[in-house]
């Protein structure tokens, strides 16, 4: 998820809105090729206000990262680069075969143990998935449902609030075509849910809950393998995890992406 090229006043930093609780990338949002226009008229109205400017979670391929720090001194300022977190992300072969083949040993066996386990404990259990704007509130209901159940910190996270945000970008990207939920079922009981963003060749992997009644059975590791597994078969390139290193995002096979701070100052700062 992006962000809007507007600032909000907090505690003398000036912040991007758009938020790292609920954004795993943020960025000025520019025509392409038009980044580093954009970026030093900015810098040239931020030259003669006092504050800082806080930038997080920008991708290191992002021209916000290499052009800010040639661009800020022209204007009196001085910009602090760092990186801050990592996405792992996976590049997607053209097959599932090949996908399974390129897992390290432990891991392709792993993976097959736990889905021949559900399968023999929980026979019946099945995948459906829902794209699209109709019916999407009872979709958003079953999936917020199973994130507030799966843990104590999720459940405090998911406010009245945040749910009403969380169903009102969904509604928008639903609209777009960029939104899909997953649900892993048995006997019409959800198991493990999962929102992925599905945008530019990529599906991100935004959000998840599962029932911790199923735990044992790894029910979002088992509803995770279908979806790369769909996303192979649908012609996607990349797989997002997006921000967090949990191990079995790497278990899946995926690699590390870095992600940038980038601090803007007065030089007297």
């Amino acid at each position: 998820m992006g962000l809007l090229p507007l600032y909000a006043e907090s505690g003398g930093t000036l912040r991007i809105v758009g938020g790292v609780d609920v954004s795993d990338y943020l960025d000025l949002l520019a025509p392409a090729g038009g980044e580093e226009e954009a970026w030093a008229a900015l810098l040239q109205h931020r030259s003669a206000e006092a504050g800082v400017w806080d930038l997080h979670c920008l991708r290191a391929s992002s021209p916000t990262v290499s052009c800010l720090p040639s661009l800020a001194p022209q204007y009196g300022l001085r910009t602090r680069v760092s990186r801050e977190e990592r996405c792992p992300v996976l590049a997607l072969p053209a097959t599932w075969d090949a996908y399974l083949g390129g897992l390290a040993g432990k891991d392709r066996h792993e993976l097959r143990r736990k889905l021949r386990r559900l399968e023999r404990e929980l026979p019946g259990a099945a995948v459906r998935s829902h794209a699209g704007a109709p019916a999407l509130d009872e979709a958003m209901r079953a999936f917020l449902d199973l994130h507030r159940k799966s843990k104590p910190g999720k459940a405090r996270f998911m406010d009245a609030r945040m749910e009403e945000f969380f169903r009102g970008v969904a509604g928008a990207l639903a609209r777009e075509g960029w939104l899909r939920l997953w649900f892993l079922e048995h006997d019409g009981h959800p198991l493990a849910a999962y929102l992925a963003l599905e945008y530019g060749g990529s599906v991100g992997l935004y959000n998840s809950g599962f029932d911790p009644a199923h735990a044992a059975l790894s029910p979002g590791i088992v509803l995770l393998s279908h979806l790369i597994r769909d996303a192979i078969e649908r012609g996607f390139g990349r797989f997002d995890f997006l921000r967090g290193e949990e191990p079995y995002k790497y278990a899946f096979g995926a690699l590390p992406e870095d992600l940038f701070n980038v601090v803007v100052t007065s030089s007297e700062v």
